[in-house]
């Protein structure tokens, strides 16, 4: 980060906005973090010295310069639309009177539909033979996230207060703090139990976070790479193909809710979607296990051999 930029004071107001008065999450935060230190750090390289300068065609420069280095389509929509947040922002503040990210659309990128795993693959990921304390942790992370579809934030910033075992249920912060409730499944409330009973009993360190519901070896709430890395590790240990990340049990969760109930507007509910087109990619899969399924088993859908 160069801190001596003309234009950093007004990325690093914004940032504290975002994290102080909108309250979103690290992750989101850090998000916006980096897509706005890469356009701060292009708009020096053409000499811009203050955002009201900024205009329309600074911005696609910057967007074909992340084009030509490879960045994908999705990551220049990101990318343009942090920057069209943060002119958003400006414009409140009375810095900018106008939005010049609005004035152009980035490159769209091929639409790819969500990894998941199938039930087997699932069961088999969470019937973990374990009784230490790092194996008891992941159990109830594993179950948590594919009972109840969370995000990865939204695991790593749950609480023990947040969980109800009178009904079964967790109360979520999703995206912008909007706060659901979530039904959680038998099975993850028993391995959720099995794991409290050991949460105090700390490997290393002592305890610094009471209310996290989960914890590092020392005692602190546990870090979103710490929990890619454990679900890498239990994915590779049981055999399961594929790179499995959180997101794959988050996609996993939707997918075969929805391929048995059929309900889109109750997984739409269930994921946080603000909007149910979001929540749509998801009969693409469906269709899509449909489809290998006819071609598999229906006589007319059989190649002809040659005889």
């Amino acid at each position: 980060m160069n801190v001596n930029s003309p234009l950093q004071p007004l990325v690093s107001a914004f940032i504290l906005h975002l994290s102080n008065e909108r309250q979103l999450s690290p992750h989101t935060v850090d998000g916006y973090s980096r897509d706005l230190a890469a356009l701060r750090k292009d708009l020096d390289e053409q000499a811009i010295a203050a955002w009201p300068d900024v205009r329309a065609h600074h911005l696609r420069t910057y967007i074909s310069a992340g084009k030509r280095q490879g960045r994908s389509g999705r990551t220049l929509q990101r990318r343009l639309s942090a920057a069209r947040t943060f002119f958003n922002y400006l414009a409140r503040e009375g810095i900018c009177t106008t939005n010049p990210a609005m004035a152009f659309s980035a490159p769209k990128s091929d639409s790819r539909l969500p990894v998941t795993i199938d039930t087997d693959q699932m069961s088999r990921l969470l019937e973990i033979e374990t009784s230490d304390w790092h194996g008891l942790r992941d159990r109830a992370m594993l179950e948590l996230f594919y009972s109840s579809g969370l995000r990865l934030a939204e695991l790593v910033g749950g609480n023990i207060g947040d969980i109800s075992f009178d009904d079964c249920s967790m109360k979520v912060r999703g995206k912008g703090g909007k706060d659901r409730v979530l039904p959680v499944g038998s099975k993850a409330i028993t391995a959720i139990n099995s794991w409290l009973r050991v949460r105090q009993e700390l490997p290393k360190g002592k305890l610094e976070d009471e209310s996290a519901l989960f914890l590092s070896e020392r005692g602190r709430r546990i870090s979103p790479r710490s929990v890619q890395e454990r679900v890498k590790k239990w994915s590779l240990r049981l055999g399961i193909s594929g790179r499995i990340h959180p997101h794959t049990l988050r996609h996993s969760f939707a997918s075969h809710l929805l391929e048995s109930s059929q309900d889109l507007r109750a997984v739409q509910e269930l994921l946080g979607h603000a909007d149910i087109s979001t929540t749509q990619i998801y009969t693409h899969l469906d269709f899509q296990h449909l489809a290998e399924v006819y071609d598999k088993a229906h006589p007319r859908a059989q190649k002809v051999t040659d005889k």
